[in-house]
């Protein structure tokens, strides 16, 4: 079965980007043929992977819009991704008047689906209709949460928007879990806040180890490199690999 894994959440500068990215190249190699998509306009994904989006004559835009074929880019640090650009916040607008817009996703990615072991897409950092296309094209959904208190205010719309699509749109959408993000052991908020996760969403979901706060993040997507292959001795990568690991337990 494939497993198509919404990486989300309404708040911008959780980590949801570094993640697919990351969480992508773990699965490649532990074996897994990994796709990754760009369903965020500012193509951060993208860019990560050395694509320049302005150069970019095809990108998903083109696929949920008009029904071109998917532009996959093929091995790329051992993942294929689909880019965007800023034409998707124009589909934004666009997509108001399509019919079924909210399986426009799904439909596009359905011929391909099954040549993947995982589908990881990247969704803005939004309430909106990529979010829900994004959604209603998962298997999963998989919850970057920063331990700072403002991000972590913002979980109940969260969880409830994903509730929202579970009950009208897709009902088999299931919660892959929740991960702590820049997580600074030191610092008596982050510390109270990963414990309010730990104790409140563990009920439903289980809640993978933190991600610790590192510029070796944006060091490596400076270069267009996963962390395990631009510092592979980082201590971050083993918790990436829990991660993962975690992720291919998916029923």
């Amino acid at each position: 079965m494939t497993r198509v894994i919404t990486i989300y959440n309404q708040s911008g500068g959780v980590m949801k980007t570094s993640l697919t990215m990351n969480l992508g190249y773990q699965l490649s190699q532990r074996g897994h043929k990994v796709l990754l998509v760009d369903m965020d306009p500012q193509a951060s994904l993208t860019v990560f992977f050395g694509l320049e989006p302005a150069d970019l004559e095809n990108t998903i835009a083109e696929s949920i819009l008009k029904g071109e074929p998917l532009p996959i880019h093929s091995s790329i640090h051992s993942v294929d991704i689909i880019p965007s650009n800023i034409t998707l916040s124009a589909a934004e607008i666009q997509l108001t008047s399509v019919m079924a817009r909210e399986w426009q996703l799904k439909s596009a990615l359905e011929p391909i689906e099954a040549k993947y072991d995982f589908v990881l897409i990247d969704s803005p950092p939004s309430l909106g209709i990529l979010s829900i296309l994004g959604l209603v094209a998962s298997t999963h959904v998989l919850i970057p949460i920063q331990t700072q208190y403002k991000s972590y205010k913002g979980t109940e719309l969260l969880l409830d928007s994903i509730k929202q699509v579970k009950m009208k749109v897709n009902s088999k959408l299931d919660i892959a879990g929740v991960v702590p993000t820049i997580y600074a052991s030191g610092n008596s908020q982050d510390n109270s806040i990963l414990e309010a996760i730990r104790q409140n969403l563990s009920t439903i979901t289980q809640i993978f180890p933190p991600v610790p706060r590192s510029t070796a993040f944006a060091d490596a997507s400076m270069e267009h490199l996963p962390l395990a292959i631009y510092n592979p001795k980082h201590p971050v990568v083993k918790v990436l690999e829990e991660i993962a690991c975690g992720l291919e337990n998916l029923s």
